[in-house]
Protein backbone atom coordinates (compact mmCIF):
# COMPACT_ATOMS: atom_id res chain seq x y z
CA UNK A 1 0.00 0.00 0.00
CA UNK A 2 1.36 3.63 -1.13
CA UNK A 3 1.86 5.78 2.05
CA UNK A 4 0.96 9.02 1.72
CA UNK A 5 0.09 11.64 4.50
CA UNK A 6 -3.75 10.83 3.99
CA UNK A 7 -3.62 6.62 3.85
CA UNK A 8 -0.67 6.43 6.89
CA UNK A 9 -3.50 6.94 8.78
CA UNK A 10 -5.74 4.40 7.50
CA UNK A 11 -3.21 1.96 7.06
CA UNK A 12 -2.42 2.44 11.27
CA UNK A 13 -5.74 2.00 11.84
CA UNK A 14 -5.97 -1.25 10.21
CA UNK A 15 -2.78 -2.46 12.30
CA UNK A 16 -4.04 -2.77 15.86
CA UNK A 17 -1.71 -4.23 18.12
CA UNK A 18 -3.00 -7.92 17.81
CA UNK A 19 -2.61 -7.75 14.17
CA UNK A 20 0.63 -6.01 14.42
CA UNK A 21 2.09 -8.91 16.95
CA UNK A 22 1.03 -11.91 14.23
CA UNK A 23 2.71 -9.73 11.22
CA UNK A 24 6.19 -9.31 13.59
CA UNK A 25 5.55 -13.05 14.22
CA UNK A 26 5.80 -14.08 10.66
CA UNK A 27 8.99 -13.45 10.78
CA UNK A 28 9.93 -13.47 14.32
CA UNK A 29 10.11 -16.29 16.60
CA UNK A 30 9.16 -15.80 20.38
CA UNK A 31 9.73 -12.72 21.80
CA UNK A 32 6.36 -11.93 22.77
CA UNK A 33 6.95 -9.12 25.46
CA UNK A 34 9.31 -6.93 22.75
CA UNK A 35 6.44 -7.58 19.88
CA UNK A 36 3.92 -6.41 22.36
CA UNK A 37 5.63 -3.13 23.58
CA UNK A 38 6.26 -2.25 20.28
CA UNK A 39 2.61 -2.91 19.00
CA UNK A 40 1.54 -0.80 21.90
CA UNK A 41 4.08 2.27 20.75
CA UNK A 42 3.49 2.20 17.17
CA UNK A 43 -0.76 2.15 18.08
CA UNK A 44 -0.18 5.29 20.13
CA UNK A 45 1.26 7.03 16.59
CA UNK A 46 -2.16 6.16 15.24
CA UNK A 47 -4.10 7.57 18.53
CA UNK A 48 -2.37 10.81 18.68
CA UNK A 49 -3.04 11.53 15.31
CA UNK A 50 -6.85 11.06 16.36
CA UNK A 51 -6.46 13.85 19.20
CA UNK A 52 -7.48 17.89 19.22
CA UNK A 53 -4.52 19.86 18.22
CA UNK A 54 -4.71 21.48 21.65
CA UNK A 55 -3.37 18.01 22.93
CA UNK A 56 -2.10 16.28 20.25
CA UNK A 57 1.73 18.45 20.78
CA UNK A 58 2.00 17.60 24.26
CA UNK A 59 1.55 13.51 23.66
CA UNK A 60 5.33 12.31 22.90
CA UNK A 61 6.22 9.09 21.79
CA UNK A 62 6.81 6.65 24.43
CA UNK A 63 10.39 4.94 23.13
CA UNK A 64 11.97 1.88 24.31
CA UNK A 65 14.81 0.29 25.22
CA UNK A 66 15.33 -4.02 24.19
CA UNK A 67 17.57 -5.84 26.18
CA UNK A 68 18.94 -8.71 25.18
CA UNK A 69 22.42 -10.40 23.46
CA UNK A 70 22.84 -10.39 20.11
CA UNK A 71 21.36 -12.45 17.43
CA UNK A 72 17.69 -12.63 19.19
CA UNK A 73 15.35 -10.35 17.11
CA UNK A 74 15.99 -6.71 18.35
CA UNK A 75 16.93 -5.12 14.99
CA UNK A 76 14.65 -6.94 12.92
CA UNK A 77 11.73 -6.49 15.11
CA UNK A 78 12.35 -2.88 14.94
CA UNK A 79 12.89 -2.82 10.92
CA UNK A 80 9.44 -5.18 10.24
CA UNK A 81 7.79 -2.75 12.66
CA UNK A 82 8.65 0.10 9.83
CA UNK A 83 8.64 -1.89 7.13
CA UNK A 84 4.75 -2.86 8.08
CA UNK A 85 3.73 0.93 7.90
CA UNK A 86 6.48 1.98 5.21
CA UNK A 87 8.07 4.34 7.54
CA UNK A 88 11.60 5.90 7.29
CA UNK A 89 13.70 3.79 9.35
CA UNK A 90 17.48 3.87 10.06
CA UNK A 91 19.68 1.73 11.75
CA UNK A 92 22.50 3.61 13.45
CA UNK A 93 24.94 2.85 16.07
CA UNK A 94 25.62 4.76 19.44
CA UNK A 95 29.59 3.83 19.33
CA UNK A 96 29.87 5.70 16.33
CA UNK A 97 29.03 8.91 17.97
CA UNK A 98 30.75 11.56 19.74
CA UNK A 99 30.42 14.54 21.63
CA UNK A 100 30.35 18.08 20.84
CA UNK A 101 34.37 19.04 20.21
CA UNK A 102 35.50 15.64 19.65
CA UNK A 103 36.09 14.34 16.28
CA UNK A 104 33.49 12.00 15.34
CA UNK A 105 29.90 11.83 13.83
CA UNK A 106 27.58 14.44 15.43
CA UNK A 107 24.49 13.11 16.92
CA UNK A 108 22.59 15.47 14.80
CA UNK A 109 23.62 13.59 11.74
CA UNK A 110 21.11 10.15 12.51
CA UNK A 111 17.91 12.86 11.93
CA UNK A 112 19.28 14.01 8.58
CA UNK A 113 19.92 10.18 7.65
CA UNK A 114 16.37 9.68 8.32
CA UNK A 115 14.86 12.12 6.23
CA UNK A 116 17.13 11.67 3.55
CA UNK A 117 15.22 8.37 3.92
CA UNK A 118 12.42 9.48 3.94
CA UNK A 119 12.59 12.14 1.05
CA UNK A 120 13.87 8.88 -1.09
CA UNK A 121 10.68 6.90 -0.05
CA UNK A 122 8.91 9.88 -1.09
CA UNK A 123 10.41 10.46 -4.46
CA UNK A 124 10.09 6.93 -5.64
CA UNK A 125 6.10 7.05 -4.59
CA UNK A 126 5.73 10.51 -6.53
CA UNK A 127 7.84 9.34 -9.58
CA UNK A 128 6.15 6.00 -9.62
CA UNK A 129 2.65 8.12 -10.43
CA UNK A 130 4.11 9.95 -13.40
CA UNK A 131 5.73 6.96 -14.48
CA UNK A 132 2.81 6.05 -17.45
CA UNK A 133 3.29 9.65 -18.41
CA UNK A 134 7.15 9.72 -18.00
CA UNK A 135 7.70 6.33 -20.62
CA UNK A 136 5.27 7.82 -23.16
CA UNK A 137 7.30 10.74 -23.24
CA UNK A 138 10.59 8.38 -23.61
CA UNK A 139 8.73 6.77 -26.09
CA UNK A 140 8.01 10.07 -28.11
CA UNK A 141 11.42 11.21 -28.14
CA UNK A 142 13.10 7.78 -28.87
CA UNK A 143 10.83 7.48 -31.57
CA UNK A 144 11.74 10.48 -33.33
CA UNK A 145 15.58 9.67 -33.08
CA UNK A 146 14.81 6.54 -34.18
CA UNK A 147 13.05 7.74 -37.04
CA UNK A 148 16.10 9.95 -38.56
CA UNK A 149 18.07 6.81 -38.42
CA UNK A 150 18.07 5.40 -42.34
CA UNK A 151 19.16 1.98 -40.97
CA UNK A 152 16.47 1.65 -39.02
CA UNK A 153 13.65 2.86 -40.91
CA UNK A 154 15.07 1.81 -44.25
CA UNK A 155 12.81 4.77 -45.83
CA UNK A 156 9.52 2.52 -45.25
CA UNK A 157 8.75 2.49 -41.24
CA UNK A 158 6.32 5.31 -40.18
CA UNK A 159 6.52 6.49 -36.44
CA UNK A 160 3.70 3.95 -35.28
CA UNK A 161 5.57 1.26 -37.34
CA UNK A 162 8.41 2.46 -34.75
CA UNK A 163 6.29 2.37 -31.88
CA UNK A 164 5.01 -0.96 -32.21
CA UNK A 165 8.30 -2.42 -32.54
CA UNK A 166 9.91 -0.22 -29.38
CA UNK A 167 6.92 -1.51 -27.39
CA UNK A 168 7.49 -5.34 -28.44
CA UNK A 169 11.07 -5.04 -27.55
CA UNK A 170 12.63 -5.58 -31.30
CA UNK A 171 14.58 -2.92 -31.41
CA UNK A 172 15.98 -3.49 -27.45
CA UNK A 173 19.51 -4.18 -28.66
CA UNK A 174 20.24 -1.58 -31.16
CA UNK A 175 22.43 1.31 -30.06
CA UNK A 176 21.28 5.28 -30.65
CA UNK A 177 23.20 8.77 -29.31
CA UNK A 178 20.97 10.18 -26.94
CA UNK A 179 20.94 13.62 -24.73
CA UNK A 180 21.29 13.18 -20.95
CA UNK A 181 21.65 15.43 -18.04
CA UNK A 182 24.77 15.38 -16.59
CA UNK A 183 25.68 15.68 -12.57
CA UNK A 184 28.28 16.13 -10.55
CA UNK A 185 29.18 13.52 -8.26
CA UNK A 186 27.84 13.24 -4.93
CA UNK A 187 29.81 15.08 -2.36
CA UNK A 188 31.22 13.09 0.37
CA UNK A 189 31.74 14.50 3.84
CA UNK A 190 33.90 12.08 6.77
CA UNK A 191 33.01 12.32 10.32
CA UNK A 192 34.77 15.57 12.21
CA UNK A 193 33.50 18.20 14.94
CA UNK A 194 29.72 19.45 14.14
CA UNK A 195 30.98 23.08 12.83
CA UNK A 196 33.09 20.86 9.90
CA UNK A 197 29.83 18.52 9.53
CA UNK A 198 27.96 21.56 8.72
CA UNK A 199 30.10 22.82 5.91
CA UNK A 200 29.85 19.30 3.94
CA UNK A 201 26.18 19.42 4.81
CA UNK A 202 26.01 22.53 2.90
CA UNK A 203 28.51 21.93 -0.09
CA UNK A 204 26.19 18.81 -0.58
CA UNK A 205 23.12 20.77 -0.37
CA UNK A 206 24.89 23.69 -2.72
CA UNK A 207 26.60 21.30 -4.91
CA UNK A 208 25.69 17.66 -4.41
CA UNK A 209 24.21 15.95 -7.74
CA UNK A 210 23.96 20.07 -9.28
CA UNK A 211 23.02 19.44 -13.22
CA UNK A 212 25.94 20.55 -15.13
CA UNK A 213 24.73 20.74 -18.33
CA UNK A 214 23.62 17.95 -21.09
CA UNK A 215 26.08 15.64 -22.86
CA UNK A 216 25.67 12.92 -25.69
CA UNK A 217 25.39 9.42 -24.83
CA UNK A 218 25.69 5.87 -27.39
CA UNK A 219 23.77 3.48 -25.50
CA UNK A 220 21.16 0.90 -26.19
CA UNK A 221 17.69 1.13 -27.18
CA UNK A 222 16.01 -0.42 -23.92
CA UNK A 223 18.88 1.77 -21.89
CA UNK A 224 17.94 4.99 -23.61
CA UNK A 225 14.24 4.16 -22.86
CA UNK A 226 15.30 3.53 -19.05
CA UNK A 227 17.43 6.84 -18.76
CA UNK A 228 14.73 9.08 -20.83
CA UNK A 229 11.84 7.67 -18.59
CA UNK A 230 13.59 8.54 -15.42
CA UNK A 231 15.18 11.88 -16.52
CA UNK A 232 10.96 12.84 -17.73
CA UNK A 233 9.98 11.34 -14.24
CA UNK A 234 12.15 13.54 -12.11
CA UNK A 235 10.87 16.60 -13.89
CA UNK A 236 6.72 15.53 -13.81
CA UNK A 237 7.41 15.72 -10.05
CA UNK A 238 7.29 18.84 -7.71
CA UNK A 239 10.54 18.55 -6.03
CA UNK A 240 9.19 20.65 -2.67
CA UNK A 241 5.98 19.17 -2.44
CA UNK A 242 8.47 15.65 -1.72
CA UNK A 243 10.43 17.32 0.62
CA UNK A 244 7.32 18.60 2.18
CA UNK A 245 5.78 15.01 2.80
CA UNK A 246 9.07 13.96 3.78
CA UNK A 247 9.70 16.02 6.54
CA UNK A 248 6.40 15.66 7.56
CA UNK A 249 6.76 11.57 7.19
CA UNK A 250 10.41 11.45 9.25
CA UNK A 251 8.11 14.12 12.18
CA UNK A 252 5.42 11.84 12.84
CA UNK A 253 6.34 8.52 11.63
CA UNK A 254 9.75 8.32 11.42
CA UNK A 255 11.86 5.67 13.62
CA UNK A 256 15.62 5.55 14.67
CA UNK A 257 16.85 2.40 16.35
CA UNK A 258 20.20 3.24 18.08
CA UNK A 259 22.44 0.27 18.77
CA UNK A 260 24.95 -0.55 20.94
CA UNK A 261 23.38 1.78 23.55
CA UNK A 262 25.01 -0.02 26.45
CA UNK A 263 28.35 0.70 25.07
CA UNK A 264 28.37 4.77 26.11
CA UNK A 265 26.48 3.42 29.41
CA UNK A 266 29.34 2.44 31.10
CA UNK A 267 29.83 4.14 34.47
CA UNK A 268 33.78 5.09 34.24
CA UNK A 269 36.09 7.75 36.66
CA UNK A 270 35.30 11.31 34.91
CA UNK A 271 38.25 11.40 32.89
CA UNK A 272 39.40 9.22 29.66
CA UNK A 273 36.93 7.88 27.47
CA UNK A 274 34.12 8.01 30.35
CA UNK A 275 33.80 11.54 29.07
CA UNK A 276 33.12 10.99 25.88
CA UNK A 277 30.19 8.35 26.73
CA UNK A 278 28.47 10.68 28.96
CA UNK A 279 29.17 13.41 26.10
CA UNK A 280 27.21 11.33 23.71
CA UNK A 281 24.79 10.66 26.02
CA UNK A 282 24.14 14.57 26.81
CA UNK A 283 24.49 15.48 23.20
CA UNK A 284 21.83 12.67 22.14
CA UNK A 285 19.23 14.15 25.42
CA UNK A 286 18.06 17.06 22.93
CA UNK A 287 17.79 14.72 20.09
CA UNK A 288 15.16 12.48 21.88
CA UNK A 289 13.74 15.29 24.22
CA UNK A 290 12.99 17.27 21.03
CA UNK A 291 14.94 19.69 19.19
CA UNK A 292 14.86 21.22 15.68
CA UNK A 293 17.86 20.02 13.55
CA UNK A 294 18.69 21.43 10.07
CA UNK A 295 18.45 19.33 7.12
CA UNK A 296 18.80 19.72 3.27
CA UNK A 297 14.92 19.68 2.70
CA UNK A 298 14.48 22.23 5.91
CA UNK A 299 14.11 21.78 9.42
CA UNK A 300 12.87 19.31 11.57
CA UNK A 301 11.07 18.49 14.51
CA UNK A 302 12.09 15.48 16.86
CA UNK A 303 9.30 15.85 19.20
CA UNK A 304 7.64 12.79 17.93
CA UNK A 305 10.40 10.32 16.02
CA UNK A 306 10.15 7.18 17.61
CA UNK A 307 13.26 5.88 19.36
CA UNK A 308 13.99 2.17 19.59
CA UNK A 309 17.43 1.72 21.51
CA UNK A 310 19.23 -1.75 22.07
CA UNK A 311 21.94 -3.50 23.86
CA UNK A 312 23.17 -6.25 25.44
CA UNK A 313 24.08 -4.91 28.71
CA UNK A 314 26.44 -7.78 29.73
CA UNK A 315 28.89 -5.21 31.32
CA UNK A 316 26.32 -2.04 32.32
CA UNK A 317 22.38 -1.72 32.73
CA UNK A 318 19.96 0.73 31.44
CA UNK A 319 20.11 2.32 34.80
CA UNK A 320 23.84 3.51 34.46
CA UNK A 321 22.17 5.65 31.45
CA UNK A 322 22.25 9.85 32.76
CA UNK A 323 18.83 9.64 34.44
CA UNK A 324 17.34 12.42 32.08
CA UNK A 325 18.20 10.06 28.99
CA UNK A 326 16.71 6.90 30.47
CA UNK A 327 13.50 9.13 31.49
CA UNK A 328 13.18 9.93 27.77
CA UNK A 329 13.21 6.14 27.16
CA UNK A 330 10.06 4.37 29.49
CA UNK A 331 9.65 1.60 28.01
CA UNK A 332 12.09 -1.62 28.74
CA UNK A 333 11.97 -4.81 27.26
CA UNK A 334 14.25 -7.75 28.29
CA UNK A 335 14.32 -10.38 25.24
CA UNK A 336 15.30 -13.97 26.19
CA UNK A 337 17.99 -15.60 24.90
CA UNK A 338 17.22 -18.24 22.02
CA UNK A 339 16.87 -22.07 23.05
CA UNK A 340 17.63 -25.00 21.37
CA UNK A 341 13.31 -25.02 20.33
CA UNK A 342 13.53 -21.33 19.38
CA UNK A 343 16.15 -22.02 16.64
CA UNK A 344 14.65 -24.87 15.50
CA UNK A 345 11.09 -22.70 14.68
CA UNK A 346 13.76 -19.89 13.70
CA UNK A 347 14.50 -22.48 10.71
CA UNK A 348 11.19 -23.72 9.87
CA UNK A 349 8.81 -21.34 10.72
CA UNK A 350 9.39 -17.73 9.61
CA UNK A 351 8.35 -16.47 6.02
CA UNK A 352 11.74 -16.00 5.40
CA UNK A 353 13.35 -19.66 7.39
CA UNK A 354 16.93 -20.35 6.57
CA UNK A 355 15.89 -23.72 5.38
CA UNK A 356 13.44 -22.18 3.05
CA UNK A 357 15.89 -20.29 1.43
CA UNK A 358 19.03 -22.86 1.36
CA UNK A 359 16.21 -25.08 -0.56
CA UNK A 360 14.56 -22.50 -3.21
CA UNK A 361 18.30 -21.36 -3.66
CA UNK A 362 19.29 -25.03 -4.77
CA UNK A 363 16.13 -25.52 -7.00
CA UNK A 364 17.34 -22.50 -9.10
CA UNK A 365 20.43 -25.30 -10.05
CA UNK A 366 17.58 -28.35 -10.43
CA UNK A 367 18.62 -29.61 -7.04
CA UNK A 368 15.91 -30.81 -4.93
CA UNK A 369 17.07 -30.53 -1.37
CA UNK A 370 15.12 -31.99 1.59
CA UNK A 371 15.71 -31.84 5.62
CA UNK A 372 14.83 -34.06 7.72
CA UNK A 373 13.11 -33.36 11.55
CA UNK A 374 16.23 -35.09 12.87
CA UNK A 375 18.27 -32.95 10.96
CA UNK A 376 17.00 -29.76 11.84
CA UNK A 377 17.01 -30.60 15.64
CA UNK A 378 20.29 -31.29 14.88
CA UNK A 379 21.25 -28.25 13.33
CA UNK A 380 19.70 -26.12 16.48
CA UNK A 381 21.52 -28.68 19.00
CA UNK A 382 24.56 -27.94 17.27
CA UNK A 383 23.87 -24.17 17.12
CA UNK A 384 23.03 -23.63 20.84
CA UNK A 385 26.44 -25.64 21.72
CA UNK A 386 28.04 -23.33 19.98
CA UNK A 387 26.18 -20.32 21.31
CA UNK A 388 26.87 -21.92 24.55
CA UNK A 389 30.97 -22.60 24.27
CA UNK A 390 31.80 -19.56 22.43
CA UNK A 391 30.13 -16.47 22.01
CA UNK A 392 26.14 -16.31 22.25
CA UNK A 393 25.36 -14.71 18.83
CA UNK A 394 21.85 -16.34 18.63
CA UNK A 395 20.15 -17.10 15.65
CA UNK A 396 23.09 -15.14 13.69
CA UNK A 397 25.23 -18.80 14.45
CA UNK A 398 22.45 -20.59 12.55
CA UNK A 399 23.97 -18.80 9.22
CA UNK A 400 27.32 -19.72 9.44
CA UNK A 401 26.50 -23.53 10.31
CA UNK A 402 24.34 -23.88 7.38
CA UNK A 403 27.05 -22.91 5.00
CA UNK A 404 29.75 -25.11 6.65
CA UNK A 405 26.87 -27.78 6.50
CA UNK A 406 25.95 -27.11 2.65
CA UNK A 407 29.16 -26.13 1.15
CA UNK A 408 30.33 -29.02 -0.77
CA UNK A 409 26.63 -29.03 -2.41
CA UNK A 410 26.58 -25.30 -3.17
CA UNK A 411 29.77 -25.58 -4.67
CA UNK A 412 29.11 -28.83 -6.65
CA UNK A 413 25.53 -27.61 -7.61
CA UNK A 414 25.87 -27.11 -11.46
CA UNK A 415 26.59 -30.72 -11.71
CA UNK A 416 24.23 -32.35 -9.42
CA UNK A 417 21.16 -31.32 -11.58
CA UNK A 418 17.83 -33.23 -11.55
CA UNK A 419 19.36 -34.73 -8.04
CA UNK A 420 16.65 -35.29 -4.75
CA UNK A 421 19.52 -34.58 -2.03
CA UNK A 422 18.27 -36.02 1.51
CA UNK A 423 19.94 -33.81 4.80
CA UNK A 424 19.00 -36.18 7.52
CA UNK A 425 20.63 -36.04 11.41
CA UNK A 426 23.54 -38.46 10.39
CA UNK A 427 24.78 -36.00 7.35
CA UNK A 428 24.53 -33.35 9.95
CA UNK A 429 26.60 -34.76 12.94
CA UNK A 430 29.02 -36.61 9.93
CA UNK A 431 29.38 -32.95 8.87
CA UNK A 432 29.75 -30.75 12.01
CA UNK A 433 30.36 -32.78 14.83
CA UNK A 434 34.08 -32.70 14.54
CA UNK A 435 34.16 -28.91 14.81
CA UNK A 436 32.14 -27.91 17.25
CA UNK A 437 34.13 -30.93 19.77
CA UNK A 438 37.07 -29.20 18.72
CA UNK A 439 37.05 -25.88 20.63
CA UNK A 440 39.94 -24.01 19.27
CA UNK A 441 38.86 -25.06 15.72
CA UNK A 442 35.17 -23.74 16.46
CA UNK A 443 36.66 -20.38 17.57
CA UNK A 444 37.38 -19.83 14.01
CA UNK A 445 35.44 -22.13 12.28
CA UNK A 446 31.85 -21.11 13.98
Amino acid sequence: MKATNGTYSDLLEELTPQRIVEELSKYIVGQEKAKKAVAIALRNRWRRQKLPESIRDEVAPKNIILIGPTGVGKTEIARRLAQLIKAPFIKVEATKYTEVGYVGKDVESMVRELVEVSYQMVKAEKMQDVRQKARKIAEDILVDILSKDPFITDGRLTKSDIRAKLRSGELDEKVVEIWVQEKLPPILTVGGPPILEDLGEQLKDLFGGMPVGRKKRRVKVKDALAILEQEEAEKLIDHEEVAREAIYRAENFGIIFIDEIDKIAIKTPSYGPGVSREGVQRDLLPIVEGTVVRTKYGPVRTDHILFIAAGAFHMSKPSDLIPELQGRFPIRVELSPLTKEDLVRILTEPKNALIKQYVELLKTEGVDLEFTEDAVHEIARIAEEANNKLENIGARRLHTIMEILLEDISFNAPSLKGQHIIIDGKFVRAKLESVVKDVDLSKYVL
